[in-house]
């Protein structure tokens, strides 16, 4: 037994060491899947963002169908588009992903710049967010 232990490489336990899930791309949405109906106190860290990641990716890919765009933003959609925003404040309710992370996934800009559409777009409700024109100073 000793002797079989010493055989064993360590290099190939490290998949099954570092991370939560072993198995192939499908099984690991599968359990994704599972684990958004049943998440509880055993589940820590890496399950839990994982998780939420994958539930605000869903989010985002049945929008971007419902909207007929292939699944990924159109190019040159600009920053604060009204339907980007729209769906920025979506994933804010439905899931927990933080501003940072929409702000990268949806092409927002900024996280500080997102937010300022988000709250813009609280305070008018029915009424797309229009972003504030770049005014440059001239030189005295």
């Amino acid at each position: 037994m000793e002797g079989r232990r010493l055989e064993a490489r360590p290099e190939s336990y490290q998949s099954i060491r570092r991370g939560w899930c072993l198995g192939d791309a499908d099984f690991r949405k599968e359990l994704l899947a599972q684990a958004t109906q049943r998440m509880g106190a055993h589940h820590y860290g890496e399950e839990r963002r994982a998780t939420a990641e994958a539930k605000a990716e869903a989010i985002v890919v049945s929008d971007l169908q419902r909207r007929c765009w292939q699944g990924k933003l159109p190019e040159g959609l600009p920053k604060g588009d009204p339907r980007k925003v729209a769906l920025a404040l979506r994933l804010r309710a439905e899931s927990t992903m933080s501003v940072g992370w929409i702000a990268t996934r949806l092409h927002l800009g900024t996280r500080q710049y997102a937010t300022k559409l988000l709250c813009q777009a609280r305070r008018t409700p029915g009424a797309a967010p229009v972003p504030a024109a770049r005014v440059d100073k001239v030189g005295d």
